[in-house]
């Protein structure tokens, strides 16, 4: 493992200080560009500034003078598989020259400091290249850093959720704190106190949410990662390939559907409607059979032929050779990541069932009861197929969750603690800092064997930090009850590497940890193959869960890039316009509650644009509109715009008219596939969302103008879309609402007593005069 040099020359020891301040602004820019709906602190701003400064110390450290030179050195102070992704990201940025922009720091101003720095010349793509390195690792930690703090349901990033985030990624602490021994992250006494679970209505659909979010980020691993290198592997055969990952394609397009009907839901809540109706999404699903993926999917997964499938892809010789060439690691990670990968599917639909209950158990609405008793039952069948195809083989499932997320829940996060500081408490003798400080998660414990001049037994705890072994306590004390354990030997888990070991005559189902600080290997080994996959599989996980991370994004962005999303031609649609400061303008600095930029003026049909805009939803943007929006424009007119944004044409292929080949139509037809799902289905929804609301709270300016109310129903009743079926029908019972007659005398009410009468002057009205009342005179 290559190490970080620190530099030597006098220039390159105070260039710290020099830089100090000049790449805040450049990374507020960058992580924009990551999480556009988070907030970053100045605090956190200024401590990612200081691990960029670091790692621009460490590029100059060899006093390089061309671009060679720069890449030879990141080859040997980067940890892979970084190295090749930052590398890869700058080459990219020469490629382009000065036409790429530097978002980090501005090309001229940097190349001048880099040449004061040096005491030399050097040429401007020397100093290209250096700014593209820190750009992208910027970009990785504060990705890497928003990530975690979605997870944990916040809206802005601190420096300590920056320390956090890296201390669980290996491939930045080995970069920037390799030669640290231990570091303090542990953040629980930096928050309040939270809930141990989500017992209200509104905070079970927030986490119901955020789980379905994670869980087809998980399944994008299972198939952009495992299932598409090994599926590119031409030795391969396709019924391999289906034998391993059964349908997950299928699941994975039930969990999409499933979250677009959830955030459709969030969506409708307003004043009227506080609560969202969740059963509708359950049971629209499960009425169409949609859910029965699963049971066709536990079926295959479970099957002998899966994991015999996986065995002897493992032990080909060409396949181990393959996977190594991806990444150092890959064969691990398919051979004991993967297979507890595919289980987790499964885990999940168990979870929608348990989901259902505490919805049940809570739901304030009838209707919204009544829809999630019914998907209920419609789901007894796949539950009882589950059941009966995963008795006595599924594992049990690890608390907290998914491996692959860490701190998922702050009350999970509490537990961990609380079972940390009883473990630390059971071992006498233990060193170093408390397990607390170091680590953040409990992962698993158990009994392994230990290979040494004899063997012995541990009783070893893993955290995600940090291995501890122990010895069961045989002594004993008159004056104090001992610890059940004596602390033996513990492992920092970024500073260890497993190796996978073969089963001998002497030793079985053993691995082995191997030291980076050049310490005699240790030999582990577990009672039943099961128990050594437990073992490799979370070692493994914890050690390569970064990699896998940035496998997934490299290729999303890939994806992303190669397939952009395609939008129709302002020719064709209007509101395809670009965002100028000629058209739309917004408050700078300031966000609404949900996270999204606020508007302070734009042109109407931006207005209407931003109203319905794909990429977010801004209920309280609707609400302000719909209240103003008559100083500057009519209700006919509002009507014929949102009906014109509604209807969206597909965007027409440069290729569409001529000859295409076979995979230039599944290309053009993924791009449509992608621009009516990412593009014109939110547009659609959010349309039928503001005439929701405008029927709702603003209905006088349909009584007032009956030709517009005609309009409107004209509109509603064309619509055939099985995916607006809600919304249409919504919008259909509020207008019933407002049409029924209505002839009770209306009373003006309040919710409490007026205010007493004051006298001031007099009680007798009759000695109220000019002089009396105002006392200027």
């Amino acid at each position: 493992m290559a190490t970080a040099i620190e530099p030597e020359s006098e220039n390159l020891v105070q260039a710290p200080s020099k830089w100090k301040g000049q790449f805040v602004d450049g990374l507020k820019k960058v992580q924009k560009q990551v999480h556009i709906s988070l907030d970053i602190t100045n605090d956190a701003l200024v401590y990612v500034e200081s691990l960029v400064i670091k790692l621009l110390t460490i590029l100059l450290a060899n006093e390089p003078h061309n671009v060679l030179e720069v890449n030879e050195h990141i080859q040997k102070t980067f940890p892979n598989p970084i190295d090749k992704w930052a590398i890869e990201e700058a080459n990219i940025a020469i490629e382009k020259g000065k036409k790429k922009s530097t978002v980090l720091a501005p090309l001229d101003r940097t190349h001048t400091q880099l040449k004061e720095t040096l005491g030399y010349k050097i040429d401007q793509q020397v100093t290209l290249y250096i700014i593209a390195i820190l750009e992208y690792i910027a970009a990785d930690i504060l990705k890497l850093t928003g990530n975690y703090v979605k997870n944990i349901r916040r809206l802005d990033i601190t420096d300590q959720d920056v320390k956090v985030a890296m201390y669980a990624d290996k491939v930045l602490m080995d970069m920037f704190h390799h030669d640290e021994e231990e570091l303090s992250v542990s953040t629980l006494e930096d928050e309040t106190p939270v809930r141990c679970d989500s017992s209200t209505y509104d905070e079970i659909v927030k986490d119901l949410v955020l789980e379905e979010t994670q869980y087809i980020r998980d399944l994008n691993l299972i198939i952009k990662v495992f299932r598409g290198f090994i599926s590119k592997e031409s030795k391969v055969a396709k019924e391999e390939v289906e034998a391993i990952f059964a349908n997950i394609l299928d699941v994975h397009e039930c969990s999409m559907t499933l979250l677009g009907y959830l955030e459709d839901a969030l969506e409708m809540v307003d004043e009227n409607n506080p609560n969202p109706s969740i059963g509708d999404c359950f049971e629209e699903l499960a009425e169409a059979a949609e859910f029965e993926v699963y049971s066709s999917y536990a079926r295959d997964i479970m099957s002998k032929e899966c994991r015999e499938t996986l065995s002897r892809l493992l032990a080909k010789p060409h396949m181990l050779m393959y996977f190594e060439t991806i990444n150092h690691g890959f064969k691990d990670a398919v051979a004991y990541v993967l297979p507890k990968l595919l289980l987790e599917p499964i885990y999940h639909c168990y979870h929608y069932f348990d989901t259902l209950k505490l919805l049940l158990k809570t739901s304030p609405n009838e209707e919204d009861k009544e829809s999630l008793k019914q998907a209920s039952g419609a789901l007894m069948a796949v539950q009882t197929e589950l059941e009966r195809i995963c008795v006595g083989g599924l594992p049990k499932r690890r608390s907290g969750g998914s491996f692959m997320r860490l701190q998922r829940r702050s009350a999970a996060k509490q537990e961990s603690v609380k079972r940390m500081n009883n473990i630390q408490k059971s071992i006498e003798g233990f060193e170093g800092k408390d397990i607390c400080s170091v680590c953040n998660e409990f992962i698993m414990e158990g009994n392994l064997g230990r290979v040494g001049k004899r063997m012995t037994e541990r009783h070893v705890y893993l955290f995600d930090a940090m291995m501890v072994c122990v010895k069961l306590n045989t002594r004993r004390s008159v004056t104090s009850t001992p610890a059940e354990y004596r602390f033996k030997e513990c492992y920092v888990i970024r500073k260890i590497n497993v190796v996978d070991k073969e089963d001998t005559e002497d030793v079985k189902n053993c691995f082995q940890i191997v030291s980076r600080d050049q310490s005699p290997p240790v030999m582990f080994f577990a009672k039943t193959a099961e128990e050594k996959s437990n073992w490799m599989e979370a070692l493994t996980t914890l050690s390569y869960r970064g990699t896998l991370d940035r496998m997934l994004d490299a290729i999303l962005a890939e994806e992303e890039k190669n397939q952009p999303l395609r939008l129709p031609s302002v020719d064709q649609y209007r509101f395809a316009h670009k965002d100028t400061k000629f058209n739309i303008v917004f408050e700078e600095g300031q966000k609404s509650q949900s996270g999204v930029p606020v508007i302070k003026g734009g042109t109407l049909l931006k207005l209407i644009e931003r109203l319905t805009y794909h990429t977010y939803a801004d209920p309280s943007f609707v609400r302000t509109f719909l209240t103003t929006y008559r100083s500057f424009c009519q209700p006919h007119i509002l009507m014929d715009l949102l009906i014109e944004r509604f209807k969206i044409q597909d965007p027409v292929s440069p290729d569409q008219d001529k000859g295409s080949t076979d995979r230039e139509k599944n290309h053009m037809r993924e791009d449509l596939k992608r621009f009516r799902k990412e593009y014109a289905q939110p547009i659609q929804l959010r349309v039928l969302n503001v005439f929701r609301h405008w029927v709702d709270h603003h209905y006088y300016d349909f009584e007032r103008d009956p030709s517009l109310q005609e309009r409107h129903a004209e509109f509603i009743k064309d619509i055939k879309e099985k995916a607006m079926r809600k919304w249409v029908e919504s919008i259909k019972k509020i207008v019933e609402r407002r049409m029924e007659p209505n002839d009770l005398p209306r009373e003006i009410t309040f919710d409490r007593e007026p205010p007493p009468i004051e006298w001031h002057l007099t009680r007798n009205s009759d000695e109220f005069g000019l002089m009396q009342v105002n006392t200027n005179f």
